[in-house]
């Protein structure tokens, strides 16, 4: 379609003998939250790996904007505005919650990680970084050590850093991962008012999350994509629950 943000087609990665990545075709219009399901195997970590840049397909082809962006790096592509948060935190733990996001924001005006120093004395690297934090419900929280924050406020926190770098579409790897009920509920809260502005991308195993929040869903088992759809007919599709939600199935028709 014309108005898709993020284009796939026939992206394939082998690993030895085996495919990870196995011809996948996908589409993410501009504005829908699209989220991908999958059990643990079926290559949605070397997707996403693709789709930033730390990976490079032997075949296919990944347009974001309009651009073809198969060959560029990471930063470029960042650049562009594709942003990522990673199913575990990557985070400066030593660093308070602030300084975390202002490099953020140093890293997004084109400066060098080398100049970190600047970035916790910088008004104008830490007036953005503060108005972040308050975005994902972290302001009370930002002279506080990485360290010191709960595993869901670190969550929080990795998905502030990648609003900091003001992207037009998110990749979001397992933003639910190790959280508890109450944290997730946060965590859906907050993802429901960013796709209202935000275009996302949304890896994740918590099906409640996913029916809850997605436009759109496609399903990965072995490198390919069998179904894409709306969340009702992905609910209804007998191949995507033989292939995947099986015991989830109380969970899909809630």
């Amino acid at each position: 379609m014309a108005d898709a943000l993020l284009k796939v087609d026939g992206l394939t990665k082998r690993f030895g003998g085996v495919v990870a990545s196995d011809g996948i075709v996908l589409e993410v219009q501009q504005g829908e939250l699209h989220a991908i399901i999958a059990p643990n195997g079926a290559g949605k970590t070397t997707l996403i790996g693709q789709l930033t840049g730390e990976l490079s397909p032997d075949a296919g082809r990944i347009t974001f904007a309009g651009q073809d962006v198969t060959k560029l790096p990471v930063y470029e592509r960042s650049a562009l505005g594709l942003a990522r948060s990673f199913q575990i935190t990557s985070l400066f733990p030593d660093f308070t919650a602030l300084d975390n996001v202002a490099l953020a924001v140093q890293a997004r005006s084109g400066h060098s990680f080398q100049f970190w120093q600047d970035a916790r004395k910088d008004e104008s690297l830490r007036e953005p970084a503060r108005e972040t934090l308050a975005r994902v419900g972290l302001g009370h929280r930002a002279n506080e050590l990485v360290k010191s924050l709960s595993h869901g406020e670190q969550r929080q926190l990795e998905l502030a850093m990648a609003l900091a770098t003001q992207p037009r579409m998110l990749l979001l790897d397992e933003p639910m991962a190790g959280l508890g009920p109450e944290e997730s509920g946060r965590m859906v809260a907050m993802l429901r008012e960013l796709k209202r502005e935000l275009t996302i991308l949304l890896i994740e195993h918590d099906m409640e999350a996913v029916f809850a929040l997605a436009d759109q869903i496609s399903v990965l088992v072995y490198g390919r994509v069998i179904a894409s759809g709306l969340p009702q007919d992905i609910r209804a599709n007998e191949e995507v629950r033989r292939a995947y939600l099986g015991e989830q199935e109380a969970v899909t028709r809630a």
